[in-house]
């Protein structure tokens, strides 16, 4: 293809991804004209009707028939609508993240907030502990930094930026005003994260997403490929690794979970088995999954495998 023509198509593509961004940055500015909950219920609303008819719709369909053989196609639609509600609550929940996390620890009445695991979280601040956070895009994961924030944690997030750079960039920031600090997922990441966990801090990561050239494990029963950073990290610093969640509650109100550390697989050596450890991440998301399917991003490519799986173990942790 001649080289004018492929600068002509980039800068489309750019001018595409810059119209996309004004758009979403048009509508995240008239939700902030709303009060919080008439807005979040709008985005949900119009989750339910949009989602459907985009070409993720039917692959989040796909998904789950293969997840839930045993559940019929009125049910698994149901959970696909109820999937594309929390995903346009989420995206609306961006604009008030800070004010719906109203959790006080010494509070005598209920807010927007509850925290399961509060003894731990208080534990860990008392003990200055350095720990390894995972969790799942189940609920609105975004609330988990913000409360570890709130416990007085030092949590190092890992962040994987939108594919649009405008919006990646804004959302960036808009990330850094509550959530600690954050180190985008790219070249250098598995450093800085290194860095953190040997100064003494705390990390998190999202296991859930998939992994080109991962270890080889299975999700639901099918076969995925599962970024080793985690086992990885683990292994070479020694630090307890914690689950935690976020679930959505009737009434637009959220419970998040920690719980203690797992026991993860050891090797003849007695070190930490990465791919049975990846598969320890797998199966306690698919354990989340299962409890709130509609929670979930159904129509993200997590079965997706393009290249064969690594040899897990080869290679110590950066």
């Amino acid at each position: 293809m001649p080289q004018p023509f492929l600068r002509i198509l980039k800068h489309v593509h750019r001018l595409r991804l810059w119209l996309v961004a004004q758009l979403t940055f048009a509508l995240l500015g008239f939700a902030r004209l709303l009060p919080a909950r008439t807005a979040i219920e709008l985005a949900a609303a119009l989750g339910q009707t949009l989602g459907p008819l985009t070409s993720r719709h039917k692959l989040a369909l796909d998904n789950l028939r293969q997840a839930f053989p045993e559940k019929s196609e009125e049910e698994l639609e149901k959970i696909a609508k109820g999937m594309w509600r929390n995903m346009f609550r989420l995206g609306a929940e961006y604009v008030y993240l800070e004010k719906l996390f109203d959790y006080d620890p010494d509070a005598t009445e209920p807010g927007l907030i509850e925290v399961e695991g509060k003894e731990i979280f208080l534990r860990l601040h008392e003990e200055n502990a350095s720990c390894i956070f995972f969790t799942a895009h189940t609920g609105n994961f975004e609330l988990l930094p913000v409360c570890a924030a709130t416990f007085g944690l030092n949590v190092t997030a890992l962040f994987r930026p939108p594919n649009n750079p405008y919006i990646a960039k804004r959302l960036l920031s808009a990330r850094r005003t509550a959530m600690g600090h954050l180190v985008p997922s790219k070249a250098g990441a598995a450093w800085g994260l290194a860095r953190t966990l040997e100064d003494g801090g705390s990390v998190g990561m999202l296991v859930d997403q998939k992994f080109h050239r991962g270890v080889a494990g299975t999700f639901f029963g099918r076969p995925v490929q599962t970024n080793p950073l985690l086992p990885k990290l683990a292994r070479q610093f020694d630090r307890p690794v914690h689950p935690a969640r976020c679930i959505r509650l009737p009434g637009g109100r959220f419970r998040l979970e920690l719980e203690e550390a797992v026991d993860l697989p050891r090797d003849e050596n007695g070190e930490i088995d990465v791919a049975a450890t990846a598969q320890l991440l797998n199966d306690t998301v698919e354990r989340w999954v299962r409890e709130y399917p509609d929670q979930w991003m159904w129509f993200h490519r997590r079965w997706e495998i393009r290249h064969p799986p690594r040899r897990a173990g080869v290679r110590r942790a950066p």
